[in-house]
């Protein structure tokens, strides 16, 4: 009886719609490792090929967590490790509502995610030491983040206005009153 009250109870937290599932709650004992891959692109791998089923990719996604720099798939009973090859998402569409220091920017991620660039999900990029190459991302939830796609970050250089910040130019952009620099100006 008691085992079948646990189990209820660990069912319980799951959520019944969309949105992840309360991974943080949960300590499972650590399993092993598993074939699975998450591209630079967003593309999920299963044992070297893509899984093709949108819902699929969706639910694994749900139950992802990161702890320091390495990733799992957790549920209340086991916990298993996957490799991420960047960041575990990618932010595909860009919603703009309003203007200057009062708009808001919308993100929508590759599995349909969406949330807003906050104190809560910033934004943030960083620049390759060797390429020069920037490489924004946005906080989707607890230390998960997506990379921005291409398509994104070149609509967030057109909304782009300089500042001035620690005596130096910078090029950014706002949303909900917070300034998110892009890249140095000039």
């Amino acid at each position: 009886m008691t085992e079948s009250v646990e189990t209820n109870d660990l069912l319980a937290q799951i959520p019944k719609g969309r949105g992840p599932a309360p991974v943080h709650l949960w300590t499972p004992d650590f399993c092993g490792d598993i074939d699975m891959r998450i591209a630079r692109d967003g593309t999920w791998f299963y044992q070297g090929t893509p899984i093709g089923r949108k819902p699929m990719v969706r639910l694994f996604s749900n139950i992802l967590r990161r702890d320091g720099d390495d990733y799992f798939l957790v549920t209340p009973v086991e916990k298993v490790g996957i490799q991420v090859d960047d960041a575990p998402f990618v932010a595909v569409l860009l919603e703009v509502i309003g203007a200057g220091e009062t708009q808001v920017l919308r993100f929508t991620n590759n599995v349909e995610d969406v949330i807003e660039a906050s104190n809560a999900h910033p934004l943030r990029v960083e620049v390759d030491p060797v390429t020069q190459e920037p490489a924004p991302y946005i906080l989707m939830r607890s230390n998960l983040e997506a990379l921005l796609h291409r398509n994104v970050f070149y609509q967030l250089v057109e909304l782009a206005v300089p500042r001035l910040l620690d005596g130096e130019e910078w090029l950014g952009v706002w949303s909900h009153g917070q300034f998110y620099p892009i890249g140095r100006a000039g």
